[in-house]
């Protein structure tokens, strides 16, 4: 039994199971940003923001999500992206590991640079601000935005249209696109002219900052790993609770049309939820990849509709393949209009 008062090293916990690392709580992992395999990334950032001739730097810490506290100069990231091991267990529990790679990593923390820039020196209390972008103080639904994917008003960094989420994203999503050093923002957006005014502002601000004082507030960062007294095991469930959607039985009519064969075929081989066990990681990478929806969410409708299948007893009627691709064709329709509707919750 490990002590829940002490600080262990990784190589301590590397090689144990995921049921005994869920168990530990965040404060023993003994991790810091700055001596795990984030190093290199967090390296090429700050390299972009001194490229850029950008005076504030911030303060990056491990907590348990993406997010830049309110009005600090300051990053969370969460914690998993500092060890291996603790990627491997947030894909085992949660599918899919955000910011996992360095591409999507440097999106992120773009995107929350983009909020401290905003934080060190208040632009958005400006009136040409508030003009380009939108009041900062209306109101903030990320869960339930309704974006409109042709918009040419907006840049893309991350997915779902997350610039049009609120004016604060807006501006976020803008400076991510206007720091990464991969894309000539200027040739991109040409024909997207509001777009394009938004980068030209971002790139104003930019030149001005560096004669103006930082103003970001001081003090503890909340949520750093260090201090958390949680443990895994905790911050998992409640993770999962928060993705567990309900999903109503209006589908039946689409997965009648789908598994249409005569309800006296053998069960053992044409059984529809068997299908959708057998198909399971197909369906959900094939969904992942056509809607940019993380896996976790999928996986968890797939697992709700394989529960009916099996409560409906319905058949498979048609090849496999066809059955394939009309499961996936439906599980993509369905994302999309939870995307759009407000039920997938995504907060960075």
């Amino acid at each position: 039994m490990v002590d829940a008062k002490k600080k262990l090293s990784p190589e301590t916990w590397a090689s144990w199971s995921d049921a005994e690392i869920l168990k530990l709580r965040f404060r023993q992992l003994g991790l810091t940003p700055q001596t795990s395999e984030l190093a290199p990334r967090l390296e090429q950032f700050f390299r972009e923001l001194e490229a850029k001739n950008l005076k504030f730097r911030p303060r990056v810490f491990l907590g348990d999500e993406w997010f830049s506290p309110e009005g600090m100069n300051a990053i969370s990231v969460p914690f998993f992206l500092a060890h291996p091991r603790l990627k491997a267990l947030e894909k085992s529990v949660m599918l899919d590991v955000e910011g996992g790679d360095s591409q999507a990593f440097l999106r992120l923390i773009r995107h929350e640079a983009g909020h401290c820039f905003d934080h060190c020196y208040r632009f958005s209390k400006r009136r040409k601000w508030r003009s380009i972008f939108g009041s900062p103080e209306e109101d903030y639904h990320p869960e339930t935005y309704r974006p409109q994917p042709f918009s040419r008003s907006f840049v893309k960094n991350l997915p779902h249209w997350y610039a049009q989420a609120h004016p604060e994203e807006d501006f976020a999503e803008t400076f991510a696109v206007w720091l990464d050093p991969e894309r000539d923002w200027k040739k991109e957006f040409a024909t997207w002219p509001q777009a394009l005014r938004k980068l030209q502002y971002v790139d104003e601000l930019a030149q001005e900052s560096a004669h103006l004082k930082i103003r970001a507030e001081g003090g503890e960062v909340p949520s750093n790993v260090d201090r958390l007294t949680t443990t895994l095991e905790k911050y998992y469930q409640r993770r999962r609770r928060e993705h567990a959607d309900e999903y109503p039985d209006f589908y039946d009519s689409d997965l009648r049309k789908i598994f249409n064969g005569a309800p006296g075929l053998s069960k053992k081989d044409y059984s529809a939820a068997r299908f959708m066990q057998r198909q399971r990681k197909a369906i959900v990478a094939t969904v992942a990849w056509a809607t940019s929806e993380r896996k976790f969410t999928i996986d968890s409708l797939v697992r709700r509709l394989t529960d009916r299948c099996d409560r409906l007893e319905l058949r498979v009627g048609n090849t496999e393949p066809q059955t394939l691709m009309e499961v996936a064709s439906l599980l993509t329709s369905l994302v999309k209009n939870y995307l759009f509707t407000g039920k997938f919750k995504r907060k960075v």
